[in-house]
């Protein structure tokens, strides 16, 4: 798939910075290395890569507010969160700023190159099955697909790439069920146990952000999916 796809890759450890960008651009990919966290937000506005690689331990700066930043200037752009952590609430919360995926300390080459093509191959194809209609209505609320923004007489909800996902999964399936594995292998790839919790978490996000309009239910079928009601 490579075809020149452009890195943002944000790690302040010298030694393995310099493997993994020289080792990416031997195997074809136009990487930008960056060790310092403030200046990510003007290199990423700069450089207009195609996907973001952080580390989420950076000194002097909070890897998840990076990443709410670089999702402002890029609602689409997917995100990797590389961690020595793996805890449930760490990684939810990096789903939550807006991560797309996340990958381990120490982890080998071959699989962070199989998430990044993975991302990129996921964000072409929500690109490719996006219609010219960019604003869908969904009972009292206006979806914009183009600046991930759910809207109502109530205000404008701010969503994040992930719940963008699920959400576009969701309202292709409406008033008819999405199978949760689907769901799973769609927007994760895979439908780990881990994974099945996290997609939990998005769903009651999306419950509550059309939690002021009834006609708009999201309902839970056991051991099978999910049935979106809109009128």
């Amino acid at each position: 798939m490579n075809s020149k796809v452009k890195v943002f890759y944000v790690e302040d450890e010298p030694s393995l910075g310099r493997i993994v960008s020289d080792t990416l651009m031997k195997q074809g990919y136009d990487v930008i290395w960056e060790t310092d966290g403030a200046r990510v937000i003007s290199g990423v506005s700069e450089a207009k890569p195609d996907i973001c690689v952080l580390d989420i331990m950076l000194p002097g700066i909070d890897g998840l507010s990076l990443c709410k930043s670089i999702r402002g200037l890029n609602p689409a752009m997917p995100v990797i969160f590389l961690t020595a952590r793996t805890e449930t609430r760490q990684v939810v919360e990096g789903f939550e700023a807006g991560g797309t995926d996340y990958l381990k300390k120490p982890f080998s080459i071959e699989e962070l190159i199989a998430r990044i093509e993975n991302q990129v191959r996921l964000l072409g194809e929500r690109e490719a099955s996006t219609t010219e209609q960019e604003i869908l209505k969904i009972g009292s609320f206006l979806l914009d697909l183009a600046r991930y923004e759910l809207k109502s007489d109530t205000g404008i909800i701010k969503l994040s790439n992930r719940d963008m996902q699920v959400l576009r999964i969701l309202y292709a399936n409406r008033n008819g069920v999405t199978p949760r594995r689907d769901m799973l292998m769609s927007v994760w790839g895979d439908d780990s146990y881990f994974n099945s919790r996290t997609l939990d978490v998005y769903i009651r996000k999306l419950r509550r952000f059309f939690s002021t309009d009834d006609s708009v239910q999201i309902i839970t079928l056991k051991s099978n999916g999910y049935l979106f009601i809109i009128p």
